[in-house]
């Protein structure tokens, strides 16, 4: 498993949203992208990230960075998570954990997915890397604060 370093060239990817469309890291060049590993739709910690990116998602936007969520449901629980909670950002489906392997997303307590964001700058290296299991609020005021560095540089 690749582990990934702030300053790394982001790699490259391809993958299903919830709607079988195919979405890449070619179409967020010059934007910043908040690509977030997380374990399981509907779970309690992953629930509260979600509606928390969600809560925040127009600083996000005003920002000038996208949100894409990964994880290894399948699109039809995608589509319900992002219904229930009304998310307005893409969630990508992972179910074999290419991704997460790319991207060097772990298990946790050697079973469950890992929680890691990472911070992809507009020229599409990794920025900024945060991992957390539990604390996934931490996730988001990370980002935040990283974007509000980036947003400004060339």
């Amino acid at each position: 498993m690749t582990k990934l370093k702030v300053g790394d060239q982001a790699p490259d990817w391809e993958a299903q949203d919830s709607h079988g469309k195919t979405v890449g890291l070619k179409q967020f060049e010059g934007k910043i992208l908040v690509f977030y590993f997380y374990p399981k739709d509907g779970s309690s910690v992953c629930t509260a990230q979600a509606c928390e990116l969600r809560d925040k998602y127009e600083q996000f936007i005003k920002a000038g960075a996208e949100v894409v969520g990964v994880s290894s449901d399948d699109a039809e629980s995608h589509l319900e998570f992002t219904s229930k909670y009304k998310l307005p950002f893409t969630l990508l489906t992972d179910e074999k954990g290419k991704l997460a392997k790319t991207y060097g997303v772990g298990k946790e307590l050697l079973f469950l997915p890992g929680r890691t964001t990472f911070i992809i700058d507009k020229h599409q290296k990794i920025a900024h890397i945060y991992s957390s299991l539990l604390n996934a609020s931490k996730h988001v005021s990370e980002s935040l604060e990283m974007i509000e560095k980036l947003k400004n540089e060339n």
